[in-house]
Parts: structure tokens; C-alpha cells; sequence
């Protein structure tokens, strides 16, 4: 089983449930690129006629992918981390004056990246000249244990306390040791960076005489499965397909494409135990897979002074009326309940909120995956996949949990509480299959939905319809059917990977021409624009064939369906009309109260009739015109929403002790 990669938290599900997002915003990504300088990384393809065959070395490739990400990291998380660090170099610079590490040349140090550090990236890789003498190899290349012992060394010093270190590792070596004892030292170098918390993505390149083989080396120095539990299902390698010269398939494209897939940390929005029965639970992870991104703002920036500086906020309580600041201990919060206002302390809203016990999962039974339809799902469905941190062996029983779900087509119903002071939810707890491209490689692992369920008071019925909807004949499908046909997307499916968010790709590339003082770009790269010329290549014949024939035969069964709501035909007027007979003007009747006592008063604003609504509790089935005129009789304001005239009318009739 292979882990998910997305994994953002999710927005607020209720107003009363906080998430403290600060927690996530300092969780810290360290990225480090250890890219292989050998002469066979650094060897050009051959030309090719097709111009989408690949044009750059295998090096070149992977420093322009770094410079791509770092361009995305810059804005889109700015306290993130990432250094460069080449291998294999004839020249020995680790930034520091330290030798220690032979052919080891650390381009870009492990830090926050700056404008000038990518404007620099940018110049190294646009020009051949001033990248040549860095990338010039080593006859004898270096050692990988030294080039792991080099990356801990990084770690170590630049990001002793990030939450998240990572090393991606770029080469076309598949054997880089030469006898058995550098073996078990690289070996060893690798356990050490597991230890510290770092984590090694390996991005293979298969050079067109040799393809890349995990099993020679990388399958000891790449952990399979989870350290903590050996006898776990492996976990799926993901192999960089990178296609031969003259394929027409570009190596950058392929190389950006997979370490894009492995950019961003995993992120888990809850950790909690899932209760299978009594005293037998399992550490689960939660992870929101798809979720919307929009424009962030890291910080607030003063520039009234002689320099910007970024804005220190602070929060402060005022009393309306004397102005005074009103400490956090002072504070309450209340709830309006039959017009009173009913005031808690803080530990008494906790006691409230946590009288359902702790953060769990738990099964309360299972049914068959038929009695969820698709309109229970009352909010965003969340991907939990195991975790052996808390209990050793949680994947094995996930595993044989989720099979036993998928062969019996059922569903748990499990009782969530997603944090402390959140509320409990039913929720359906449906298995999901793991799902592979065309390329065998995994694009949705296999785990458990967890799909929130409505309440009884969540359901509402649909209104009655008085006349039926109007509906197509079959004829009209059939043709229609010959159209959407040509339509339909490649293979059916949607792939949201593939749609970026044309207003935020516009709103960074803007930033990104301002930061690196580059032109700004003339229009958006928008891919949602439909493509009119295929579009009309695949069934440009069949609507401009049966446009006019699908028009008519419409109006026809529109006219028939709308029959019976036709308007009755206006009387004919005979003769001049009187000169001096005028239209009846239309008198715009005055609001009703809605008779709720069934006693046929239905047009009286009396203070005892409101009063009699209010104490059943259907004053608020009013409307907002029945609300204004009662209390402009009354001298009362008529401004605000409907919650304010309401609140208003009941303060009046709690003055006249109603």
C-alpha cells in the first residue's frame, strides 16, 4: 500500500470547531536535490527531427526542474527550505570552506529561497558558458555514502527542527559502488538519515542503452516498507518512466512531472485510533486529498516608514462603552435561548463540548454499500490510511479490513470525532480500490473514505411540485446521445491534476515577473478554455445536421408539455372605451400574520396574536414585511435582517410582559 500525496487540511466544517491553522503554517519543509554530475548525466541526446524530443542532458534536466519548483515554493510556501547539491563534480564547495566532502558541490545552500537565489538558478541554467566549469566531472566521481553523509551534515545544521526533511536524489547510476564494503557504508549513511527523520526520494533516469534497475542497490538504501513494521504490505515504488532520445516524449517534462507528484509533504489532518471492537484499535491517518486553493497572504507589510517592515498583529478587546481593553478572563460566551441570553464559562463550553468523549473512530456496525446514496454525503469526505506510530501492526489489519469490505460489498457506519471540542458525526466508512494509469504506476492508493451521514434534523423535505416537469422524448435523446458521445473527455474521467486554477496560476505568475524583475506576461494560460477546433472536428457535423431538426422537434413537445399552463386569451374589447372611464388602480394590500391558531384571524397585528406566536415558537415563519409593519405601528426601528427584527419584536413584547 502505497501513502497518499496530497494531503492539505481541510477548511472549517463548523464555526464552533477550531482548527489552529498556525500549527500547520509552521509545519516546515527542508527539500535538498542531490543531482548526479557523472558524464553520462551530462551527456546530451542526439538531434532529432521531432520537435518534442528531448533537447537537454539529464542534468540540465534536473536543475531545471529544481528551478521550477523552487519558483512555485518561493510564493506558495515561502518559509519552506531548499539547497542543491551536486555530486560527482571535479570541484570540492560546500559554501563554508570544508573539504571533507570530495566532489561534492553544494550550488544552492539549504535555505529559504530568495529572489536572487532563483534569479541566479535561472542564469545558471540559461547559459551553457557560466554552468560549465561547476558542472565539469571528476574522473574518479564520489562516493555515495559521502554524498549521504554530506546531505546529513546539511540537515543537521540548517534544518535541525524542521518537521519535514527530504533528499531527492537524481541519478542514472543503478550500481554507484564498486565493492561490497561501500555497499554497507552507504547502507548505513542511509539508516542514519532515517533515523534523523529525513526522508530519501530516489528519481531514476534510464539512459537509452540501459534501463534503471532498483533491485542491483537502491531497494537496501530505499526502505520498501515501514521501519516499524517489516512484515507490512510493500509499499509500491514509484519508478520515473523516462522515455529513450527521440521518443518525443521530453525527459524534463517526465522529471517534473514525477518529483511534482513527491513535492509536497505529507500532511495528515488528524491522527486518531480506529476502535474495530473493544480494546482492539489501530492508529489511523486522516488526509483531505482534493481541496481548493486560493490566494494566500503570508504577512502584512508597513510602508509608511523610510523601509517596509512587516506588520506585528495583535488583538485587544474594547468595552463599547468606556473604551476600556476587556481582559480574555473577563469574557463569556453566550447563546440566545427563547430570548434570554444564557452565558457559560470557558471550562463549562469544554465540559460541553468533550461530554462525548475522546478524538475516535469507532465501528458501530456494517451495511451494504447500497443504503448510502449519493445525497447523504452532507459535507467534504476525508481519506484515512494507516499509521503504525501509535500501534505496531495497524497496517496489516487495515489492509485485511479494507479487502474484507471490498469482497463483501459493505460499508462500516462508524461514530467520528475528528479533534477535541469537535461534534460527532455518523459517518460511512466505504472502501476504495487502488487505481493505476496505463503505465502500471498506483494514481490512487488503496484506504477507506470516511463519507460524513445527515441527522434526522439534517433532513428536509423537497416541496411538492405542482405540475410536472417537463421531459424529453426518446427521439430527442437519441440524437442528442450522437453528440455528447464526441464529447466526452479522454477516458471518461476528469482529472482535476490537470486543470490548474487559471486565476491562480495568473495571480502567481504576476508575482513571480515582479519578484525576478522579468516582462509580465500578456495573457493567462488558461486550460479550461474549451478546444473549439476539435470540438468542432469530432461533431461539428452531427450538430450542424440535426441542429435545426433537434430546434423544432423541441419547440413541438415544449408547446404540447406547456399546453395546459397557457394563459387564458384576454377579452376582446368592443368598440371606442369611454373617454371618461379609467383603469381601477391597483391597491397594494397590506401584510397578513400568517393564521397559525386556526381561528381565522389571519389580519390582525395585535400584541396578544404575536405573543401567542412567539411562545409557540413560530414567530419566525413571519415574513420579513408582517415583521417591519408590526413594529413601525409600534414606534419601533425597521432596519436590519430578519434575525434583527425578530430579536427586536420579542424585546417589545418582553416590555409589555407578554
Amino acid at each position: 500500500m502505497a501513502e497518499p500525496q496530497d494531503n492539505r487540511p481541510g477548511e472549517e466544517e463548523d464555526d464552533d470547531e477550531e482548527i489552529d491553522e498556525a500549527s500547520y503554517k509552521t509545519i516546515k519543509d527542508a527539500v535538498l536535490f542531490a543531482i548526479d554530475v557523472s558524464p553520462s548525466m551530462l551527456t546530451r541526446p542526439p538531434k532529432s527531427d521531432d520537435k518534442k524530443a528531448d533537447r537537454d542532458s539529464p542534468t540540465s534536466a534536473a536543475l531545471k526542474c529544481a528551478y521550477q519548483l523552487m519558483q512555485q515554493r518561493i510564493i506558495s510556501n515561502p518559509n519552506d527550505m531548499m539547497g542543491i547539491l551536486l555530486f560527482g563534480t571535479e570541484k570540492t564547495d560546500l559554501k563554508d570552506g570544508d573539504s571533507t566532502f570530495q566532489h561534492c558541490y553544494l550550488l544552492a545552500d539549504l535555505d529559504v529561497p530568495s529572489a536572487h537565489d532563483v534569479k541566479r538558478l535561472r542564469d545558471l541554467v540559461e547559459n551553457e558558458d557560466e554552468a560549465e566549469p561547476i558542472l565539469k566531472p571528476a574522473k574518479t566521481g564520489a562516493s555515495l555514502s559521502t554524498v549521504l553523509f554530506c546531505a546529513n551534515q546539511i540537515f543537521t545544521t540548517k534544518a535541525p527542527n524542521f518537521s519535514s526533511r527530504r533528499l531527492f536524489l537524481v541519478t542514472d547510476n543503478d550500481y554507484p559502488v564498486k565493492v561490497k564494503a561501500d555497499k554497507d557504508t552507504a547502507v548505513t549513511r542511509a539508516r542514519d538519515l532515517y533515523d534523523l527523520g529525513c526522508i530519501i526520494d530516489l528519481f531514476p533516469i534510464s539512459q537509452p542503452d540501459h534501463s534503471f534497475d532498483r533491485s542491483r542497490f537502491y531497494d537496501d538504501l530505499v526502505y520498501p516498507t515501514s521501519p516499524s513494521d517489516p512484515d507490512a504490505p510493500a509499499a509500491i515504488s514509484s519508478t520515473t518512466k523516462i522515455a529513450k532520445s527521440g521518443e518525443g516524449i521530453s525527459l524534463l517534462k517526465q522529471l517534473v512531472s514525477s518529483i511534482n507528484s513527491k513535492a509536497t509533504p505529507r500532511r495528515a489532518l488528524f491522527t486518531l485510533p480506529l476502535e474495530l471492537g473493544p480494546d482492539l484499535r489501530i492508529g489511523v491517518k486522516g488526509y483531505i486529498l482534493i481541496k481548493r486553493q486560493e490566494h494566500v497572504k503570508s504577512c502584512y507589510v508597513w510602508v509608511g516608514g523610510e523601509k517596509p517592515q512587516i506588520v506585528t498583529s495583535s488583538t485587544s478587546h474594547m468595552a463599547d462603552d468606556t473604551a476600556r481593553v476587556v481582559e480574555k478572563t473577563e469574557l463569556r460566551k453566550a447563546y440566545k435561548f427563547g430570548g434570554d441570553a444564557i452565558t457559560f464559562t470557558p471550562d463549562e463550553i469544554t465540559r460541553i463540548r468533550q461530554c462525548f468523549g475522546d478524538p475516535v473512530i469507532r465501528i458501530i456496525g456494517f451495511k451494504p454499500l447500497s443504503c448510502v446514496p449519493i445525497w447523504a454525503n452532507t459535507n467534504k469526505a476525508t481519506f484515512i490510511y494507516p499509521s503504525e506510530a501509535d500501534f505496531i501492526g495497524s497496517t496489516r489489519v487495515f489492509s485485511a479490513l479494507q479487502q474484507k469490505l471490498l469482497k463483501s460489498k459493505k460499508m462500516g457506519l462508524v461514530w467520528f470525532i475528528a479533534r477535541r471540542n469537535a461534534s460527532p458525526t455518523l459517518c460511512a466508512l466505504v472502501p476504495a480500490e487502488e487505481r493505476t494509469n496505463d503505465d502500471g504506476e498506483q494514481s490512487m492508493p488503496p484506504g477507506l473514505w470516511l463519507i460524513p451521514l445527515p441527522f434526522a434534523d439534517d433532513l428536509r423535505q423537497f416541496p411538492e411540485q405542482a405540475e410536472s416537469p417537463l421531459k424529453t422524448t426518446d427521439a430527442l435523446t437519441d440524437k442528442m446521445r450522437l453528440i455528447i458521445e464526441q464529447l466526452q473527455l479522454p477516458k471518461g474521467v476528469y482529472d482535476p491534476g490537470k486543470y490548474p486554477n487559471p486565476d491562480l496560476q495568473w495571480f502567481y505568475r504576476i508575482l513571480q515577473a515582479m519578484a525576478l524583475e522579468e516582462e509580465l506576461p500578456d495573457q493567462p494560460d488558461d486550460k479550461t478554455i474549451p478546444r473549439f477546433k476539435q470540438i468542432d472536428k469530432r461533431c461539428g457535423e452531427y450538430i450542424e445536421g440535426y441542429g435545426k431538426e433537434f430546434e423544432e422537434a423541441f419547440a413541438q413537445q415544449q408547446k404540447s408539455s406547456l399546453a395546459h399552463r397557457a394563459k387564458p386569451t384576454a377579452k376582446k374589447r368592443t368598440g371606442i372605451a369611454d373617454a371618461d372611464e379609467k383603469p381601477a388602480k391597483r391597491v397594494k394590500k397590506e401584510p397578513t400574520v400568517k393564521d397559525e391558531h386556526g381561528d381565522g384571524n389571519d389580519g390582525g397585528l395585535t400584541d396578544q396574536h404575536m405573543a401567542d406566536l412567539n411562545n409557540k415558537g413560530q414567530i419566525s415563519k413571519q415574513t420579513v414585511a408582517v415583521l417591519k409593519e408590526y413594529l413601525s405601528q409600534r414606534g419601533q426601528a425597521t432596519s436590519g435582517k430578519k434575525a434583527d427584527l425578530l430579536e427586536r419584536v420579542q424585546e417589545y413584547l418582553e416590555g409589555k410582559g407578554l
